[in-house]
This record gives structure tokens, sequence and C-alpha cells, in this order.
């Protein structure tokens, strides 16, 4: 498996000495004070002329050269943390000297917030408060400048702020460790449990041979020809090749529904059936264990009828590993949108309190990108749990088409794309409308998304026997059979998608099937190469 872009930073930090490590966490603001001191060559000259400002950068430049300087692996593990203090220091010192020009530098704050916040200690949040709040009190006790409302609300607001950001930050960070080393054990074991299915499969030299795989070999009739060890004596199994016994035996994946008879393995074998990775649940409540059969024909020869070869793979340890992959993604999930829910609402009261309006716009970016990630947390949280609460009331779906392609009008005409609408007039339907708006944005989004400039994107619903029909059609890039067969699968992107590095999680298509189903309907994809897409989801009518 290769590891992800994460995991080889991480691996080539830890690979780091201590110096380079303090030295590349400190890399962040020394590179921004460069950019600073270019900023003021260019557009304040006079600010460089400023003997307390540039003592200030040479406060900056002896911290940078602490870094290099200072034998960080022969000091105490938390010693470090003298240099982000110190950088907290500096920035206050930095943005008195420059004046209210320089007022966007408390933003800078974040660097060594984070950077001691992150810490598995947990007295480091507080020292990453206490560095906030002399960064805004020292360069005022210093210059003996009086206290005003504005330098108020600054000594108490952004301290705040930053003190929410260095909880949510250890928070996160204590969180995604301790969950990391759950993730990684669970991936040791999902891989074992694959490298052993491997191992097994290789083993089948033939039918007789086959070790740990239950092999039942049937007749026409669906009469037993012969079965493997593994398969005789798989006490869940039991029963299974008994025509007696065999209905209500094995169990659907829901493991209470026993299959009908008409449908068990060996007569669906029998019948000339082929199915491969079939998933049935066996054995008593208690003990349940989870089989992936398939089964495969073989003809008639050397005056011998012709039957079927059934296997039956113990998939019970894979099956509880993917639940516990599903269970961790929603626990990290849930556990994510409390401190974000968190930062919004301290962002809100930001935003609205006087003060601020030098940063709004940085502010305004902070908002909107966090709200983004909240949105792709319950997206998460939709697709681990694969359901969806849904507000259903009366809605004109015409109309709420209407709404999502006049919203997407203008990212259309930005990528060279004509949007067109062809839409019956009224479709009463009775869903939840902002749900159905997600699904109808996500398709949008795609089509727009794959469509090379120049291309047709057409939205459209109509009424017919089955429901109520939505459609969106592209065309774009399209997509392989293969493709659509995994469209729907949680976190898939195509090979196109990553090449090209079009933006996007892998969980639209995901999402929008588990509101759709959750409606009663259905969605699917009919797609070709280089022609297009058409994507369609069906509603039941009123």
């Amino acid at each position: 498996m290769q590891p992800v872009v994460s995991d080889r930073l991480d691996g080539l930090f830890g690979a780091l000495s201590a110096r380079k490590r303090v030295v590349a966490s400190q890399l962040p603001v020394t590179l921004t004070i460069a950019l600073v001191v270019l900023a003021a060559a260019i557009f304040s000259p006079a600010t460089l002329a400023n003997s307390i400002f540039l003592a200030a950068l040479l406060f900056h430049l002896a911290i940078a050269a602490t870094c290099l300087a200072v034998p960080w692996a022969r000091l105490p593990a938390g010693a470090f943390a003298v240099i982000p203090l110190l950088d907290c220091l500096a920035i206050g010192f930095t943005r008195e000297a420059g004046g209210p020009a320089f007022n966007v530098l408390s933003m800078m704050l974040v660097f060594p917030v984070v950077w001691l916040s992150a810490q598995a200690r947990p007295y480091m949040p507080v020292l990453a408060i206490a560095g906030t709040v002399l960064s805004t009190l020292a360069p005022s006790v210093v210059q003996g400048a009086p206290l005003t409302g504005g330098s108020m609300i600054r000594t108490l607001i952004l301290p705040l702020v930053m003190s929410v950001i260095a909880v949510t930050a250890h928070v996160v960070a204590t969180t995604i460790r301790r969950h990391r080393v759950r993730l990684v054990q669970n991936e040791q074991d999902l891989a074992r449990t694959l490298a052993e299915s491997v191992r097994r499969q290789a083993l089948l030299d033939a039918v007789l041979k086959a070790v740990g795989v239950g092999v039942w070999v049937v007749d026409t009739r669906g009469h037993t020809v012969l079965a493997n060890r593994a398969m005789r004596t798989d006490p869940a199994l039991g029963g299974v090749m008994d025509p007696a016994g065999g209905p209500g035996m094995l169990m659907l994946a829901d493991r209470c529904t026993p299959v009908p008879s008409g449908l068990l393995p060996a007569i669906r074998a029998a019948a000339g059936d082929a199915f491969t990775d079939e998933l049935y649940w066996a054995g008593p409540a208690d003990r349940q264990r989870a089989y992936s059969v398939s089964s495969h024909g073989f003809p008639p020869a050397g005056g011998q009828e012709g039957g079927a070869v059934i296997t039956f793979v113990d998939v019970t340890t894979l099956v509880s590993a993917l639940a516990a992959k599903d269970d961790f993604v929603a626990t990290v999930s849930h556990e994510l949108r409390t401190p974000l829910t968190s930062i919004l609402g301290y962002l809100e009261l930001v935003l609205d309190e006087p003060g601020h309006e030098d940063i709004r716009e940085e502010l305004l970016v902070v908002r909107r990108n966090a709200e983004h990630l909240l949105s792709l947390v319950n997206d998460l949280i939709a697709v681990a749990s694969e359901r969806m609460d849904l507000s259903l009331e009366e809605t004109d779906l015409a109309r709420l088409l209407a709404l999502e392609v006049d919203a997407a009008l203008p990212k259309a005409a930005g990528n060279g794309l004509q949007l067109v609408l062809d839409v019956e007039q009224p479709l009463p339907a009775r869903v939840d409308p902002e749900r159905i708006s997600q699904v109808v944005r996500n398709l949008l989004s795609n089509a727009i998304k794959y469509s090379p400039s120049g291309g047709l994107i057409t939205a459209g619903a109509v009424r017919t026997d089955a429901g109520l029909v939505c459609s969106v059609t592209d065309t774009g890039v399209g997509m392989t059979e293969e493709e659509q067969e995994q469209a729907f699968t949680k976190f898939f992107r195509s090979a196109r998608s990553r090449e090209t590095a079009i933006p996007g999680a892998g969980l639209g298509l995901p999402v929008s099937k588990t509101i759709v189903e959750g409606h009663g309907g259905s969605i699917s994809l009919d797609s070709e190469p280089g022609v297009g897409t058409t994507a369609i989801f069906i509603l039941p009518g009123l």
C-alpha cells in the first residue's frame, strides 16, 4: 500500500534531529517575517527607519539564530517551548512598532499557538494562551502606551480567539494521535487478513488440496459430489450440505433473514448460476460466521456430468475489520464536528465585535473554510452510518431544480460551459428540499468539474410512471465501466480525477445515494469515456 502524503511528511519530520525539528517548526514565522520586511520595503519604506520596528526584526532574527545554535537534544524535552513564547513577544512588538497598517500581524500568532498546542503535554496550550496574552500586554507596558478602547478589545478578544484555537488544536491533535494508533492497528489486522486470504487461495492447486477454504462440488441436481475437509469440519457449515437442513442454515447479509430455498447456493449453482463473493452468515446467532460464497460451473467431460464448484471463504475477520474502519470514520467525524462548531461559534462572536475591520476578510476566509470542513465532516458521518435524517414536506421539484441551476450558472460560465434547464412545471413531490438540493448540487458540481470548456450540461426533470425522474447530463470526460461500478463507493475517485488534480473527496455520489435511497428512490449513472455522463435519480411521486 502506497503511503499517503501525510505519512511521508510524518516520517520525514520524525527522522529529523531535535535541532532540525525546531528549525522546521520555526520556519513559517521566519518566512512570514521575511515577507513582512519585503512588503514594508516596497509599500512602507518609512517603517524600516523606525528603530523599534528594526529592533523587533532583530529580535526575530535572534530567535531564528537561537533555533540553529542551541543543541536542543541535550536539553529537557519541553525546552523548545521557549521559542514559540519568544515568537509571541516578537510578533507583538513588531505589530505595535509597525502601527495600524501591521495589525494583521496578529494572525501570525496562530503559528506559535498551534506549535505549542499540538504537543502531547497538557500544559502546552496554557503556555500558548500565556504567550498570546504577553504579545498584547508586553508591548504596551514597555512603550508605556495608555490602554484605549481599541487596545482593550484586542487585549481581550485576541487572547480569547487564540485560546479557542489553542484548545481546539490540542483536542484535535490528541484525538488524531489516539485514533491514528487505532487505525494503524486496524490496517495491520486488515492487511494480515487479506494476506491470509491470498495465501489460502494460492494453495488451491486442486479441490481436494484446498486448505482453510470450504470447497463443495455439486452436480446438476444439487447433490454433493465431494467436499473437502474444511467444508465438512466447519461447525458453522455443518448443516449446509444436508438437503433437509439446508434451508434456514444460511442467513442473508442482514444476519437474520434465512436464505429462501430457491436461492440456496447449491440450488443456484446446479441451475448454472455463476456468482462471486456473495456474503452469507452461518452458525448459531451468538457465534455467527461470515462467508464469501462463490460458484463456478464446469461442463460435462469424459462421460461425466457437469456441475459447479462452490467455495466458502470465512471472512468474519475482514468484515469485522471493515466495520471497525467505518466506526473509526464515524467516531473521528463526530470528534471533529464538536470543535469545528465551537470554532464557527466563536468566529461569529469575533465578526460581530467592533475593532476587527482590518482583518475581517481574513476572518471570513477562516469561517468559509471551517464551514466547508464541517460540511465534509457531516458527509463523512452520513456515509459512515449509511442513513440520513430527513424532514419531508411538499415541494415543487421543478422550482428546486431551477434554483440550483441558477446558483451553478456563474461557475459553469466561468468554466466556459453552457448550462441548460429542461423541466416540466410544476412537479409536486414530498421530499426533504434541503437534502434533494444537496443531491442536485453534487451532480451539477461533478458535471462542471469533469466537463472541458465549450461543453453542454443539461439538467432536467419529468414525471413518469416510475416516479419523478431527475437527470444531469454533461459532455465531459466520461467514465469506464469499472469506474461506474465503483462510483458510489466511499472515497472512490477515478484515475482521471487524480491525474488532473480535480478537487474532491469522493463523497458526493455516496452521500447522494444515501439521500435518494432514504427517500425510497434510486440513483444510477450512464457514462461513456470521451462522450459524457448522465446521472439519473428517481423519486416517488405524490
